[in-house]
C-alpha cells in the first residue's frame, strides 16, 4: 500500500468490506485509522482487539442507510493500516499519534479513530485543536476521565478528558463514575458535565448538550457510554447509559447543527463468541458517517 506518509503498521482490512466504491487515499472524503492501544487499561484488557473486531464486522453490514435514505460509502472510506505502536513511553506514544493525525488533518481528510483505549483521543485532539482554533470536544463516556495522573502517567486512559482540556473545552454525556479527585477539580475545569442519573429529567436535555458545543466539534466515543445490556464488551462496564436511539438522536442533532471534524470510538474490549457488541460499533461508526455527510450525496429517488 502506497501512502503519502510513513508510520509503523501492520495489515488490516477496509472498512464496510470490499464494495464497489471502494476508493484510494488521494479520492478519500474519510479516513478510518486504526490504533490498538491497550496499554494503560487497569481492570480488563483486551482493547487492542476492538480497531480488528470493528472492521471484521463492518463487511457483514448493509451499506444503505434507510434512516437517511443515502450510501454514505460514496464519498469515500479508506481504511489506513492498524499503527504499531513499539512498547515506548506513553509521551512517545502520543506523540506518534498526533504526528500521524496531523497528517490526515493537513490533508483534507475526516479523520474516524478507531481504539483502543481512550488515551488516544488526546493527541487526535490535539491535532485538530491546532487546525481549528476554538474546537470543543463531545464525550459520551460513563468516566469522566478528569484524573490529572494515574497508575504513574498523565496519558492513561483515565486521564483522557485532563488532557483534551488542554486543548479545547468539552461536553461531557453519560457520566456516572468519577472519583473524589476528580469531582474536587471540575468546577474550575473547562467542561459542562451531563450526568446520566438526572440529565433525562430535563426533557430538552439533548438541545443542552447541543447548545453546549462550539460550533467547531470533535465526537469521542466510549463504548461503556452505552448501556451495558446492549453493550457489554467493555473492560469498565458501568450501569446505567444511553440507550442505542439516544445515542442516535444526540449524534444526529449535533451533526446537523455543528460542523464536526472528525470522530472516534474507543474502548471495545471484544467478547469472544459474542458478535453483537463488535457489529453495534461498525453499525455506529457507519450511523455517524451517514449523519454527518448525507447532505454531501445526491440522494437517488426511491419508490
Amino acid at each position: 500500500m502506497n501512502l503519502p506518509f510513513e508510520y509503523d503498521r501492520l495489515a488490516v482490512g477496509d472498512f464496510c468490506g470490499t464494495t464497489p466504491t471502494t476508493t484510494d487515499f488521494e479520492r478519500a472524503r474519510v479516513v478510518i485509522l486504526p490504533i490498538p492501544l491497550d496499554r494503560t487499561t487497569s481492570y480488563v484488557a483486551g482493547t487492542r482487539n476492538g480497531p480488528h473486531e470493528i472492521l471484521v464486522a463492518s463487511s457483514h453490514m448493509e451499506l444503505w442507510d434507510e434512516e437517511m435514505e443515502t450510501d454514505v460509502h460514496s464519498i469515500g472510506i479508506f481504511t489506513l493500516p492498524e499503527m504499531e505502536l513499539p512498547y515506548a513511553s506513553m509521551d512517545e506514544v502520543t506523540r506518534e499519534i498526533r504526528r500521524v493525525a496531523s497528517e490526515l488533518i493537513t490533508r483534507g481528510k475526516f479523520p474516524f479513530v478507531l481504539g483502543g483505549e481512550h488515551s488516544i483521543t488526546a493527541p487526535v485532539v490535539a491535532a485538530l485543536a491546532a487546525q481549528h482554533p476554538g474546537l470543543s470536544v463531545l464525550q459520551i463516556d460513563a468516566h469522566a476521565d478528569l484524573r490529572d495522573s494515574f497508575m504513574g502517567t498523565p496519558h492513561n486512559h483515565a486521564c483522557v478528558m485532563r488532557r483534551v482540556l488542554e486543548h479545547a473545552r468539552a461536553t461531557q454525556v453519560g457520566i456516572r463514575s468519577l472519583s473524589t479527585e476528580e469531582a474536587a477539580a471540575i468546577p474550575a475545569l473547562a467542561t459542562a458535565i451531563f450526568y446520566d442519573f438526572n440529565m433525562r429529567q430535563d426533557p430538552h436535555w439533548i438541545e443542552r448538550v447541543v447548545d453546549s458545543l462550539a460550533d467547531t466539534v470533535y465526537i469521542t466515543i466510549d463504548c461503556d457510554g452505552l448501556d451495558p445490556a446492549i453493550m457489554p464488551a467493555v473492560g469498565t462496564p458501568e450501569p446505567g447509559g444511553l440507550s442505542w436511539y439516544e445515542m442516535l438522536t444526540l449524534l444526529r442533532r449535533v451533526m446537523e447543527s455543528r460542523r464536526v471534524v472528525g470522530c472516534d470510538l474507543v474502548e471495545l474490549c471484544p467478547i469472544p463468541g459474542n458478535v453483537a457488541s463488535n457489529f453495534l460499533c461498525a453499525k455506529l461508526v457507519y450511523k455517524m458517517l451517514s449523519y454527518r455527510f448525507a447532505n454531501e450525496i445526491v440522494k437517488q429517488p426511491t419508490r
